[in-house]
This record gives C-alpha cells, structure tokens and sequence, in this order.
C-alpha cells in the first residue's frame, strides 16, 4: 500500500540575504513527497494547483514516482503563491504576499485506491482539512501530522479533534509552547502528547529535533551546514524522510523511530543546500545512507 501524502502545492518567491528565486516550485505536499519517495514507491499525493501549473513540475514528480491521481487541476485556475523574505539569521523570515487562489477552496478527495492506505501524512493544511481526510480514511495504521501557529491560535478546538486520531505531531519548538502555553518544552512534550499523539517530534531548526515518546526522549542534532541557501520546505522534507523511512521499515518501536528522526534530519539537510526542492530532486540512496553514517558519527561515545 502506498504512503499518503496531503496538502499544499503551489509557487514560492524566495529572498535570501545570498540570492533570490521566482515562480519556483512549493508546497508541503511537494516537499514530504519528493523526500519520501527515495525510500517507498510510489508515494500518492492529493492537493490542488490552477491550470497555470508548470508542467515541468508534473514531469519532474512523476519521475520521482509519485503518484498524481489525487491532484485536482482546475480549469482556469490559479495555483497558490507564496512570498517571503528571510533575515541574516534564516531562522527569521518575513511573509511578502500569500495568494490562496485555488487553494482557498480546496477540498481533498481522495482517490478510492488510496483509501485504505496505511500510512498518512497530513501537511500544514486547515485542521478541518485534516479532519476531512481522516474520515475518507479506512483506519489508517499511522498518521503523521502537521500543524503551525496560524491553526493553533485561530482553530485550536478543531486541532485537538485531529491530535486525538494522529500518531505523531511534528511541530517546532515555538509551536509546541504556543499550544501548550508552555515555556519549558519537557513539560510542554508532555501536555501535548496527552492530547492523543503517542509520539511527538519537536524541531529545533540548526539545534536538531527532539522525539518525545512514554517517559523516554532522544534529541537529535542537525547536520552540521556550511552553507545553507534556503530553509524553505526543510520541516516537510524532515516528515518525509521520516515517514518515509518507516513506510518503508514498517516497524514502529521507538528504536527504529529514532532512526527515521534522523533519516528526516538528513533531508532535511539536502533540501536546504539549494533553493525549492532542487536539493531533493537529485539524491541517491545511497547519498543518503552515506549522510545518515555521518549523522551516526556525530552523536556517537563511549
């Protein structure tokens, strides 16, 4: 059965303090499932782009065996855009312009083959979305979730509904104590996974990621970067690989998730080598395999 993936396709304009891209390709759905896809096939996508989509960008996902049955393309329409411009410290970026366009009226139907899917990834999309798809949803084995601050400040109740039927949330830290109104993150990981996740994942930007599960933490660093040129889509190619990687492992205890927390830091690590999805749409496995021994290295001690 193949892995889901759900959410947001669409156009980015990129500035950063060391150059700027135009029209290039985004999304969340377009980064877990260009990340996923090194490790399982095929991966099915389900999102919404205007019939202004490139088709280069089509052309390119079907070569990483993705599977598009699930992407609606509307007739005279056109695809969501986003803009944005980052600080000196690339932590910080600032939105420039957010044009919804098809997107504001998406509504994800998923393709009848890919219901009984068994793992799911749900991209940053509006927690009734999520919902949404759930409920179209054969009882799915695993479910990964995203979320950001714009859901949990203005839908959080609808949230909570999704955190009771996900097994993993990803969030960043700011994320994590803006729904727990928690500043301490051991705490906040605790309150959190008592709203259903059984397992959480903090990310932590250039300091790593963090996986909370019963009583038990790993802390995972990021890969130490040179040179990064855009952390655009790194969080969803971070959920990819580590879906991705247990899609393909199909064993969930933790000790293997530990390993799919770092194999999503090392996509992680590729996507922000080059701007929008250029830095995943060239790998190996082998490339990956190689970064995952390196990470192995950086934490290892006797």
């Amino acid at each position: 059965m193949s892995l889901l993936v759900v959410g947001s396709i669409g156009t980015d304009d990129i500035e950063t303090p060391f150059d700027k891209i135009n029209d290039a390709l985004g999304g969340s759905t377009t980064y877990i499932s260009l990340a996923a896809s090194y490790f399982t096939a095929p991966v099915s996508i389900v999102g919404v782009v205007g019939d202004d989509f490139n088709k280069e960008y089509i052309k390119m996902l079907e070569e990483h065996n993705v599977d598009l049955e699930g992407l609606q393309i509307v007739e005279g329409g056109k695809t969501f855009r986003y803009g944005c411009k980052y600080q000196y410290d690339l932590n910080v970026r600032d939105t420039l312009f957010t044009e919804l366009n098809v997107f504001e009226h998406f509504n994800p139907v998923i393709p009848d083959k890919e219901r009984k899917s068994s793992f799911v990834v749900l991209g940053n999309i509006a927690p009734a979305l999520q919902i949404n798809v759930l409920n179209q949803l054969y009882n799915p084995k695993f479910v990964v979730c995203d979320t950001m601050n714009f859901w949990i400040e203005r839908t959080k109740e609808e949230l909570i509904e999704v955190l009771k039927r996900v097994n993993v949330l990803i969030i960043n830290d700011s994320e994590a104590r803006l729904l727990s109104q928690e500043p301490n993150l051991i705490k906040a990981a605790r309150m959190i996974r008592e709203l259903g996740p059984e397992y959480l994942i903090i990310k932590k930007g250039e300091h790593g990621a963090m996986l909370f599960a019963d009583n038990t933490i790993f802390s995972a660093p990021a890969y130490p970067m040179e040179n990064i040129f855009d952390p655009t889509g790194a969080g969803d190619a971070f959920a990819g690989g580590f879906t991705g990687y247990l899609h393909k492992n199909q064993t969930l205890d933790f000790e293997n998730m530990k390993r799919a927390v770092v194999y999503g830091s090392v996509m992680a690590s590729f996507c922000v080598e080059k701007f929008s999805t250029k830095g995943l749409e060239d790998l190996s496995y082998l490339r990956i395999h190689d970064r995952f021994l390196e990470f192995r290295e950086l934490t290892k001690f006797n």
